[in-house]
């Protein structure tokens, strides 16, 4: 979908790190989004991190982007509603807090210098310093002792279960829904930036940026407000901006 995201300094951690995972998808919600940390920037919390969506996706509908016609239409894949949906049901904490881990172990190979890191297991792409390096290649066989099979196991079903929400969501065929890269773990800390990938706050809309994407899903790994503060994830529209308050899971 459309997706308009900024980020900014922020407020102040309480814990090491904000942890999510991010799996973008080709078949969208219609959305404008970025990062604050000031309180007078949100309008309104659709969702906060104390309360606990019910199994059935919270769906809040919006206009769908005239942005879609500028691209081509796969009959049962391509968008026909868009909204934001907003569920605690798809992962148990105890598996958020296994994802949580397996990110913990891969990004402790490196990191950026700056605030925001990366870990793709699908492509192997990590943050190292101001670059990027694959892990598989780079460390070998070294990571057989960072991931388990039942790690990457864990991953997949995941993965899959976030495709089949979006697709029963949003009325899609499963069958012509595919996962396009990157899916990946984030890090986001208070270092300063070091370079333009660590420049998280710029806006920026995923369907105009990623031409293939249509739906991004972002799986949360640590709790607002007691994790981390600052740095919350905000819908821009054209009356206000709404949050949701990360919760992990």
């Amino acid at each position: 979908g459309n997706a308009l995201r900024q980020g900014s300094a922020w407020r102040g951690s309480r814990g090491p790190v904000a942890l999510l995972l991010v799996a973008l998808s080709v078949c969208g919600a219609a959305m404008w989004l970025y990062v604050s940390f000031l309180d007078s920037d949100i309008t309104e919390t659709l969702v906060s991190q104390g309360e606990l969506v019910s199994a059935q996706p919270r769906v809040y509908t919006v206009q769908c982007s005239e942005d879609y016609e500028n691209y081509k239409r796969y009959p049962g894949c391509t968008p026909q509603k868009c909204g934001r949906a907003v569920t605690d049901s798809m992962v148990t904490r105890e598996e958020a807090q296994v994802l949580r881990r397996l990110a913990e172990r891969g990004l402790a190979l490196a990191g950026s210098e700056g605030g925001a890191s990366i870990l793709d297991l699908h492509s192997g792409a990590l943050s190292m310093g101001k670059q990027f390096v694959n892990i598989y290649r780079y460390f070998g066989d070294q990571i057989r002792d960072v991931f388990t099979q039942e790690d990457f196991q864990l991953y997949r079903d995941v993965r899959g279960r976030i495709q089949a929400v979006i697709a029963e969501t949003f009325g899609l065929d499963p069958t012509l829904m595919y996962l396009t890269k990157p899916t990946f773990f984030s890090r986001i800390n208070s270092t300063a930036a070091k370079t333009q990938h660590d420049e998280y706050w710029h806006p920026h809309i995923d369907k105009v940026t990623y031409g293939s994407f249509d739906y991004t899903s972002l799986l949360y790994l640590s709790d607002y407000g007691s994790d981390f503060t600052g740095g919350r994830f905000v819908f821009m529209d054209q009356n206000g901006n709404r949050t949701v308050e990360p919760r992990a899971g």
